[in-house]
């Protein structure tokens, strides 16, 4: 399918995971995705996930782990994504009072010692960014880019929402050129500009405001291992808005 995996980050469709996981996951696979990055397990225990990934062809990419989780369980967490055969572990939002200089300086601290952890299980730790990143500065340079440098690629890998990126006012290709070789993962989103007003408009691929073809060129280019469908709200029914995007990954970018 591409020199690219096509993932879709579940958190889009937690409603209905949260009705029914498997079946869920079941229609995710018809679809066409070939990878799933979590948000949560619904309960299903790690080898019961690892058989029914197994049987409907997905791959586990990965998951997003709240912070919370980091500081509470990280061995299960690193146990349950062994079983499960995914790769990455993802730190994926800081709540308001987490965003601070002060409070950065901690998270730099902690997230090294986490990458040491997961990189002795055999899995990669990353970051996924929103717009804060690039609203605190530490020592001159917006978060984001202090956080990377500050950390040593081994131990943080970059997941790059791309959406987030442009809607903070940055250059989407310059920032996936940047970080070209750290960058395995890239949230694809599409959006709506609103005046650069929150909340941001996620819509399906293509329906948006990003230049979407000049970033997933720029992707190929820069070795990103997974492109990874998100969208934050969906006005359409949230599985309609996925197999949209599925689609129009297929005749854009997959069949072209």
């Amino acid at each position: 399918m591409g020199q690219i995996g096509i993932g879709l980050q579940l958190y889009t469709l937690r409603d209905a995971t949260a009705e029914d996981f498997e079946g869920t996951l079941r229609k995710v696979a018809a679809m066409g995705y070939e990878g799933v990055e979590f948000a949560g397990y619904g309960g299903i225990e790690a080898e019961k996930m690892r058989d029914l990934l197994q049987e409907l062809g997905l791959k586990a990419i990965g998951s997003h782990i709240g912070l919370h989780l980091l500081e509470s369980q990280l061995d299960e967490e690193i146990a349950y994504l062994k079983t499960i055969g995914a790769k990455y572990a993802i730190c994926p939002y800081l709540l308001d009072d987490q965003r601070s200089a002060e409070a950065w300086a901690k998270h730099f601290v902690a997230f090294e010692e986490y990458g040491k952890r997961f990189r002795e299980a055999g899995i990669d730790f990353a970051y996924h960014n929103h717009d804060f990143e690039f609203k605190v500065e530490i020592d001159g340079k917006e978060v984001f880019d202090a956080l990377y440098e500050r950390i040593s690629p081994e131990l943080l890998k970059v997941e790059m929402d791309i959406g987030w990126v442009q809607f903070s006012g940055k250059d989407p290709l310059a920032y996936i050129a940047k970080y070209a070789g750290r960058l395995p993962l890239l949230h694809l989103k599409d959006y709506r500009d609103n005046n650069g007003q929150l909340p941001i408009d996620t819509v399906e691929l293509g329906r948006g405001d990003l230049p979407l073809l000049a970033i997933i060129n720029s992707a190929v280019e820069a070795n990103v291992e997974w492109l990874i469908v998100e969208q934050d709200t969906c006005t359409n029914p949230p599985l309609e808005a996925v197999a949209e995007s599925m689609d129009w990954l297929k005749k854009n970018f997959l069949n072209a």
